[in-house]
């Protein structure tokens, strides 16, 4: 809040030594303008006019000085170097992935319950290990945070565990207040016809309709190295399809639509066969939160910043240095 440099040398000796008395009075001593006013016989009105000057020309500066754990200054160098919106980063203590999706999935929590309003159309994918940590660290609140909460992709995998992502649409509607709109499909199918046939059920296409009215949607973001945690578990897609998916370039995705490591959309097979929301209506959507970190994911993170696949990002500490070193 300095001026340029030189501002203080066109302020003469005697004014200057007023300036100085008057900001440490205020600034370090706490006194009041009426009790400085007072105690040099000036008007307030002046006492607040120096006060002014002083910063002007560099007498006092405002600093501010993050508390261990905040990194103010990394959200604002990985915003402005992809172009997001919003950056927040936590700090685990360690790259382990067990500590970073805690640390993420308390961040997201906060992120969440601070900025969803009542009136909010939420979007959420499919499961995932990042946005199941951010439902499980939300809180029920005390007023509606969101008006309906649809599911915009189906399960993905087994179809023993598909059931997974209903479960996490109706956590977050829980814990929002907000109306669940569930999408009982498979996210992947075996041809482009029987998706087309299962998007002709009344049910399916109405949710699907909801799609073009988010006014939000939370986002994991995939690589196509899947954890050993997913596979063992069936929440991934088959084999065939991740090895024709890397040979075409892929590096991640989000909602199962995949990209290259610019972000460009990269189109298989696959892309015709999936029940979930399209790229374009994805796009489209104005806020578009992505939560993912560790290691494994960093590629596919920067791609999807890069291609403007996500607004708001919440990750680590870890992988937040990386993008922008």
């Amino acid at each position: 809040m300095s001026s340029g440099p030189g501002g203080a040398g066109r302020v003469s000796s005697d004014r200057m030594s007023l300036l100085v008395k008057i900001a440490r009075m205020y600034h370090e001593q706490g006194l009041r303008q009426p009790e400085i006013a007072d105690r040099l016989h000036i008007s307030q009105s002046r006492v607040s006019r120096f006060l002014k000057e002083a910063v002007s020309i560099g007498i006092v500066r405002t600093v501010v000085v993050p508390p261990p754990g905040v990194f103010s200054e990394l959200e604002e160098a990985v915003r402005d170097q992809y172009g997001l919106s919003d950056v927040v980063v936590a700090g685990p203590s360690t790259d382990d992935d067990s500590a970073v999706l805690a640390a993420i999935g308390g961040a997201g929590a906060a992120y969440l319950e601070t900025t969803l309003i009542g009136a909010e159309r939420v979007g959420i994918s499919s499961w995932s290990a990042s946005l199941l940590a951010v439902v499980e660290a939300m809180s029920p609140r005390a007023t509606r945070t969101a008006d309906v909460v649809v599911q915009v992709l189906g399960g993905v995998g087994n179809p023993r565990v598909q059931v997974q992502a209903t479960r996490l649409t109706d956590r977050l509607a829980q814990v929002t207040g907000g109306t669940g709109l569930y999408f009982p499909a498979p996210g992947v199918v075996s041809s482009s016809a029987v998706r087309d046939a299962l998007l002709a059920d009344p049910y399916i296409s109405d949710v699907a309709a909801a799609w073009s009215s988010l006014s939000v949607v939370l986002v994991g973001i995939g690589s196509v190295q899947p954890s050993p945690l997913l596979v063992s578990s069936g929440n991934a897609l088959p084999t065939a399809d991740l090895d024709a998916l890397r040979t075409a370039g892929a590096v991640g995705d989000v909602c199962l639509r995949f990209f290259d490591a610019d972000g460009a959309l990269v189109e298989t097979d696959l892309h015709d066969r999936i029940l979930g929301i399209s790229a374009d209506a994805l796009r489209a959507i104005p806020r578009k939160i992505g939560v993912a970190g560790g290691p494994r994911k960093f590629e596919a993170i920067r791609a999807a910043a890069r291609g403007g696949w996500i607004d708001v990002l919440i990750t680590d500490s870890f992988t937040a240095r990386r993008l922008v070193d």
